[in-house]
């Protein structure tokens, strides 16, 4: 019985190329920290965490969009020359190659998912414009 579920596994998997990747590494960051749930090839699962108060640069990506869906708190974002209030169960996209900025103006922590999509998924595909933590804005 073991062997045949074996079997039925490896014939509905998918190709191993496209096998998903859990990671689960958490990275502190001036403004609260970020956890990679699981990549795979052309996507990238965050958890983001934005202390209250707190503010991520105004940035933009070469080479992915982003999707953020809040999970609680309250999060205001910038997105190109729009701005506008999330809370929890709401979500907004990013698309490629546009300035966006994630702030935290609430008393409660920030927790949003955050679904990247594209080719390249690099932490250095970030360029900064303005940064409140005096990390050096990128060269453009």
């Amino acid at each position: 019985m073991a062997q045949a579920q074996e079997v039925k596994q490896a014939l509905t998997a998918p190709p191993s190329s496209a096998n998903p990747k859990s990671v689960a590494a958490t990275e502190l960051r001036p403004w609260g920290s970020f956890t990679v749930l699981e990549e795979g090839r052309g996507y990238k699962i965050k958890r983001i965490e934005v202390k209250p108060g707190h503010r991520l640069s105004l940035q933009m990506h070469y080479h992915r969009s982003e999707h953020w869906i809040v999970v609680s708190g309250t999060a205001k974002v910038v997105c190109g020359d729009k701005e506008h209030i999330l809370h929890a169960n709401q979500s907004t996209y990013v698309p490629q190659c546009t300035q966006h900025r994630l702030e935290n103006p609430g008393v409660i922590p920030l927790i949003l998912i955050e679904v990247q999509n594209g080719e390249y998924l690099g932490e250095d595909d970030i360029i900064r414009f303005q940064d409140d933590y005096a990390r050096t804005p990128s060269k453009l």
